[in-house]
């Protein structure tokens, strides 16, 4: 995910892990004619507010993506499916694409398939998104200044179902797959007009032009504003435009949406209900008065109302009573890892103190996950060691050992043979210095090693993860000092409008849409969301690795583990309730990505 996604995900994140939905994990088998209604409760606040697929950092959320747009409007190549966050070619409108050249050359060939007015899904298709994105990068929140599409892009070109992108550079395959080209959207050429009754060539332009970059321009002004009226989304601009397996029928100004199947969709899932509608709330109450009274296919609970015990890593446990007769409980993990970031850039003698690695160790080592998890999260939750989202496949990086699980000895032995010693019950330098068993440099004679923590106000197991946290420190003897605030003010303070040394906005990174789960934006210097300034040379030419060559993630990803460029944290898994009545031949799992993918589903 880049910096766009991250400030707007970051909040959509806490959406996604309440109603993460859920996806098979193999084809299904069609029902001979759609029949009944699916009933999916969008998070509260979270309704539908744009849907033109290519957008600003406004609208970069996963309620406007993956559970709206792409049902209608597919990208050109599909990640996730079930439990898996995977690349699915099957469910792709382009073939597997073709690296040549050292990897300086991707080819891509289209399979045909038809938006709903008729037009074949093709190469100008493809080349209608790559202009308008080499037209204004800034304006797509997907973009990450000078890496991957459009930046090293050395030209594009398209014929009948074939396009070909040549790079500067030789590219990791994997990060151009998943993070750049599973963002590309092909667009019908009904959307390449500048007003209501003025056509454009943006579609058919040569890429990098700058007539081509002008036409597109007015497009993108133009579908912006389209695509943000909210009275628009069921008029002729957007429908027919649709290649994907349902189409939208109703839309209100709350946000309610009706789908259903369209029949044009070629690819290989069709839809096996008559409607899909995705119901709008305010308030998470009023969302489960809906699941109480069985007016909900697909919803989700808060854990505070489960009162049974914590199941054991990996199972589920009783569901809430009242809905247990009616309803099934389905668990997983999100494909995001949850953090909280240190402020390596303040410059009082608490930021010197971040600076040192084993001040940051003994951090980590008092953090009790698993307990956190069984206590705030009802033991639907996962541990987090590394920069990489829990279930990573084997074929991006090996499993990377937690190497520092919860221990509190290690902790004080940390400190103590670092050059502190416990004075009135506060861990004091009385050590000072940068040689070996020494505090560190700029840590002066006397002080007391202590940190401000702030986070957003509202979210009871937050809360009380950070009460946890925060107990086991100061029994360590570190002074503690603590603030709560909004969401967003809080997103603002970990951003360098106010100091602190540990900023924990609760929900960590979300690897959506970018789905290579790589660091050039956390922790390369000047990275688009590096919020703590993290700066390493070993850990800058590993991630270059990762994204520029052939190497794997696990080098990156066990450095990082390691090293320690943030406090890794506990990540609550979705927990959502499917109506009993609904069916799967291949049965149901949350989906990592948090796609909605009711084509699926039958009664």
């Amino acid at each position: 995910m880049h910096v766009g996604h991250s400030l707007r995900l970051a909040f959509a994140t806490l959406v996604v892990l309440s109603v993460a939905v859920i996806g098979p994990s193999a084809s299904a088998t069609v029902a001979a004619e759609p029949s009944g209604t699916i009933t999916y409760a969008e998070a509260p606040g979270a309704n539908p507010n744009y849907i033109f697929p290519f957008m600003g950092c406004a609208y970069a959320s996963v309620n406007n993506i993956n559970q709206f747009q792409m049902l209608m409007f597919r990208p050109l190549y599909w990640f996730g499916l079930g439990g898996s966050a995977t690349f699915e070619p099957t469910l792709s409108p382009a073939d597997r694409p073709v690296f040549s050249h050292g990897n300086r050359t991707v080819t891509i060939t289209m399979k045909g398939w038809r938006f709903a007015d008729g037009q074949v899904v093709n190469a100008r298709s493809v080349m209608f998104f790559l202009n308008m994105y080499k037209a204004d990068p800034t304006a797509y929140c997907g973009y990450n200044a000078g890496y991957g599409i459009p930046d090293q892009v050395k030209n594009a070109a398209g014929h009948d179902n074939t396009v070909r992108i040549n790079f500067t550079t030789s590219v990791n395959s994997n990060w151009i797959l998943d993070n750049y080209l599973s963002e590309i959207t092909p667009m019908p050429d009904r959307w390449d007009v500048s007003s209501s009754t003025q056509a454009s060539t943006c579609a058919s332009g040569t890429y990098g032009a700058a007539s081509t970059d002008a036409a597109c321009s007015a497009v993108m002004t133009y579908l912006s504003k389209e695509g943000s009226t909210t009275s628009t989304f069921t008029g002729a601009l957007w429908q027919g435009g649709d290649d994907g397996p349902w189409r939208l029928t109703a839309f209100s100004s709350a946000g309610n949406a009706v789908f259903q199947p369209n029949t044009k969709y070629r690819g290989p899932q069709k839809a096996q209900v008559r409607y899909v509608k995705e119901i709008a709330y305010t308030t998470i109450q009023a969302e489960e008065s809906d699941l109480l009274n069985h007016n909900l296919s697909i919803g989700y609970i808060d854990p505070s109302v489960l009162t049974s015990p914590a199941p054991p890593p990996g199972r589920i446990g009783p569901n809430w009573v009242p809905l247990s007769s009616h309803y099934s409980l389905v668990t997983g993990s999100a494909w995001s890892f949850n953090y909280a970031a240190f402020n390596f850039t303040s410059s009082d003698p608490n930021g010197a103190a971040v600076d040192q690695l084993y001040i940051r160790q003994a951090l980590q080592y008092a953090v009790d996950q698993r307990s956190i998890i069984e206590s705030a999260d009802k033991g639907y939750g996962s541990a987090i060691d590394s920069p990489l989202p829990p279930r990573t496949p084997s074929t991006l990086s090996k499993a990377i050992a937690n190497p520092y699980p919860f221990n509190f000895a290690a902790a004080r032995t940390l400190l103590s043979a670092h050059g502190w010693t416990l004075q009135n019950n506060v861990q004091t330098c009385t050590d000072p210095g940068t040689g070996n068993g020494q505090c560190g440099a700029n840590i002066a004679q006397g002080y007391q090693l202590g940190f401000n923590v702030v986070w957003p106000a509202g979210s009871a197991p937050l809360d009380q993860t950070l009460t946890s946290e925060i107990i086991n420190w100061q029994s360590l003897g570190i002074l503690i000092t603590h603030s709560t605030d909004t969401f967003n003010n809080v997103i603002s303070d970990c951003t360098g409008a106010k100091p602190f040394e540990i900023c924990a906005w609760g929900y960590g990174w979300s690897y959506v849409p970018s789905d290579y789960p790589s660091g050039e934006s956390l922790f390369l210097p000047g990275g688009d969301f590096n919020v703590g300034t993290y700066a390493n040379p070993q850990m800058t030419s590993l991630i270059r690795g990762s994204i520029y060559g052939t190497s794997t993630l696990s080098a990156y990803a066990n450095f990082a583990a390691q090293q320690l460029p943030v406090l890794y944290q506990p990540q609550a898994n979705s927990i959502v309730e499917v109506a009993q009545a609904i069916k799967s031949s291949i049965g149901f799992t949350p989906n990592p990505l948090g796609d909605f993918m009711p084509e699926y589903l039958h009664f």
